[in-house]
């Protein structure tokens, strides 16, 4: 069983998430099925099982669900976030309040799936690059409200997360360039403003912006849609000065091609916007 090294999300960042899909799921009255059909003082004992080969993100997210509906439910992980799992195969298992159970499972499945998802597609893009020095990094391109839980799942896929927000590093995109005069003068300008902490990256779309970048000393460059012979010539034109990461036209089946041109890391948005949620369930034991 392969599992990625990663660190734990803390329940303080995840509860709140999944206070607010309960909340949602509750609505005015609660859960009405539960409260015609279940004794208040049955106990269920369940399984969280995959359908599908992938890669399991996301776990907490059921446990806190539970754990927000009957404080004394018992949680046991039994295949964790970061490793593969196979159709069939037991995730984790569960014991509690029966309406309890019931409430929190959709909230759970919800997260579940939708985390290791990413994880799993990211694991596929990770695999497909494995031997070049390539690293796939994820974008700002998440859900709204999710964006911790769906990084996360990125680290447990094996990617790297780029930034998080945009306090954390100075990205110069096309229109920053285009509002100040020049990717030189917009280099220029980051260099002057940021910390001795603080990344400066630059978003270039031809050969001829990235060696007037250069000219200015940028941490990171994008190079944007450029065709591998183009990233090709970046990277000997570069020669180390930047790290390069190549980003748009990234999919399953040009990545490797894009890796094998030099470049250091590969940006994939389809990480966390476009990733099929993985199918998993919750038997009753």
């Amino acid at each position: 069983m392969t599992v990625t090294a990663l660190s734990p999300l803390p329940d303080l960042l995840v509860r709140p998430i999944v206070d607010l899909a309960l909340a949602e799921d509750l609505g005015r009255a609660g859960d009405i099925t539960g409260q015609a059909c279940v004794d208040p003082d049955a106990r269920l004992s369940v399984s969280f099982v995959s359908r599908q080969d992938g890669r399991v993100s996301g776990l907490s997210c059921a446990r806190l669900a539970l754990a927000a509906m009957d404080p004394t439910a018992t949680f046991e992980v039994v295949i964790p976030d970061g490793a593969d799992t196979a159709p069939g195969a037991m995730l984790a298992r569960a014991e509690g309040n029966a309406r309890a159970v019931l409430i929190a499972e959709r909230t759970g499945l919800n997260l579940l799936g939708r985390m290791s998802g990413i994880a799993t597609l990211t694991r596929a893009y990770v695999r497909l690059v494995e031997g070049t020095g390539a690293t796939i990094v994820d974008t700002r391109k998440t859900t709204p409200g999710l964006r911790a839980l769906e990084k996360y799942a990125v680290r447990c896929g094996g990617g790297v997360n780029h930034r998080f927000g945009l306090d954390d590093a100075i990205l110069i995109k096309d229109n920053h360039v285009a509002a100040c005069g020049g990717v030189g003068e917009a280099v220029r300008r980051a260099r002057a403003h940021a910390g001795h902490l603080v990344k400066v990256e630059v978003e270039v779309d031809g050969l001829d912006q990235l060696e007037e970048a250069l000219k200015h000393g940028p941490d990171v460059v994008m190079l944007d849609n450029f065709s591998l012979a183009d990233l090709r010539a970046a990277v000997a034109l570069a020669k180390g000065r930047a790290v390069l990461e190549a980003s748009g036209g990234v999919n399953l089946t040009t990545v490797r091609a894009i890796a094998e041109t030099g470049v250091d890391v590969i940006s994939v948005g389809a990480l966390t916007h476009s990733a099929p949620v993985l199918d998993i369930g919750l038997d009753a034991a």
